[in-house]
């Protein structure tokens, strides 16, 4: 039996206009609240990357009545090659496109972040309200409301304020204790980018690895771009402090670290300078004990970033959003206990995704040394001449969320 919903209108505030916060006014605003998205980019921030959908992730995406959309948009990513320094595969594993077990390195449902977000947009804008080019740069809050203070000066009163900016986000640390360090590191940075695409870039994601643990991997998502990804493992203050730095800087200390790899690398960095984007980040994940304090509360990678490398980014910004939204939605007249509801229902699931990022296996999947690579490539091409990762990912016993089940909260149907 599930519960009825309540009927109290709540005002409610989010913070950030990604897929986790656009996925929030989603299910809140089919719970009857009023709801306000800001974000401070000027216009919907509807690019970036190809992300992909798995485990909880494809349900999250279906119990909304989106599933068969984002079908018609998916990226056409047949498998994952590993190359070398002449683009020749040495072991390729493809998608598990059987329906059942465990998606393998490339999943079934891969799509370019800024068509996710147009899905999203297109199924909340007439619903909630979208203010862009303004960010909440402070709140204050008592027992009854929370007030939101804007970028440009204005303030406002919610009854409830979400924080759903990101890993970088400025609501955690309004909310967290001064000098709290959310971030659980491991030593390995990314950078991405597109360049036009050429006849051989095919539907198949090449991987080539670096003496150094570099690694670049291209992967094509059109007829006419080509994505382009540098990772590389470092510690160092100098790789950190680089994503803090200008655009032309980053690209400078990219270009610097790679310009020796060989391959195709001379192609993708004269690519970086015509690139519609150029994004560089540290790969972290966000480790916190609490997502909410009083009338705020934190969603999607501004609560539980678990980073590129677990595959569940985007599908746990889904669910979380679903959880979140279910809980207020339940309890609209007693949101303490709906926040307490989310963290005890959600952090389970949180726990097995981020688990999934295990530093060791990252550190054999970007070895060291030529000999190191060379030993990789040899076991991973026995492998799939044994067909090991196509048997281990079809008759997996369940995907990277585990057997975490989605509760039931009774909303009306989408439309």
């Amino acid at each position: 039996m599930t519960d009825e919903i309540t009927k109290r209108s709540l005002r409610i505030l989010v913070a950030g206009g990604g897929v986790a916060g656009q996925a929030l006014a989603f299910w809140l605003t089919r719970g009857g609240h009023q709801v306000t998205v800001v974000e401070r980019f000027p216009a919907l921030r509807a690019s970036g990357a190809q992300v992909d959908l798995r485990g909880q992730g494809i349900e999250a995406v279906e119990r909304m009545g989106l599933l068969g959309t984002v079908r018609s948009q998916l990226v056409d990513e047949a498998g994952v090659a590993f190359v070398d320094s002449r683009g020749k595969p040495k072991a390729t594993i493809m998608a598990n496109t059987s329906g059942t077990g465990r998606q393998s390195l490339t999943s079934e449902y891969e799509i370019m972040r800024g068509d996710l977000v147009r899905i999203l947009h297109d199924a909340t804008k007439d619903d909630a309200e979208y203010v862009f080019g303004k960010s909440v740069d402070g709140f204050d809050q008592d027992e009854h409301h929370v007030t939101a203070h804007f970028s440009d000066g204005t303030s406002g009163e919610y009854d409830l304020l979400i924080g759903a900016d990101g890993q970088g986000s400025r609501t955690r640390r309004a909310l967290l204790p001064e000098g709290f360090d959310p971030y659980w590191r491991v030593s390995i940075h990314m950078a991405y980018w597109f360049v036009p695409r050429i006849a051989s870039d095919s539907n198949i994601r090449d991987t080539y690895m670096v003496p150094g643990g570099r690694q670049i991997m291209r992967r094509s998502h059109n007829a006419t771009e080509t994505q382009v990804y540098f990772v590389m493992r470092e510690e160092s203050a100098e790789a950190s402090a680089s994503h803090r730095a200008p655009v032309e800087q980053q690209q400078k200390f990219w270009a610097d670290r790679f310009r020796d790899a060989g391959w195709q690398t001379d192609r993708f960095i004269a690519g970086m300078k015509t690139s519609p984007f150029f994004y560089s980040q540290e790969i972290v994940q966000v480790r916190t004990d609490t997502w909410s304090k009083g009338r705020v509360v934190l969603a999607g990678d501004a609560a539980h970033c678990a980073s590129p490398y677990s595959g569940m980014g985007i599908s746990g910004g889904l669910v979380g959003a679903y959880v979140l939204a279910g809980e207020i939605n339940r309890h609209a007249n007693d949101l303490p206990t709906a926040l307490v509801n989310y963290d005890s229902v959600l952090r389970p699931f949180v726990d097995k995704i981020q688990a999934e990022v295990n530093p060791r296996l990252l550190r054999v999947g970007m070895p060291m040394s030529k000999h190191a690579i060379s030993a990789f490539q040899t076991a991973t091409a026995l492998a799939c001449r044994l067909r090991i990762p196509e048997l281990t990912a079809r008759f997996a016993k369940e995907d990277r969320g585990g057997d975490w089940q989605f509760p039931a909260y009774s909303v009306p149907a989408a439309t």
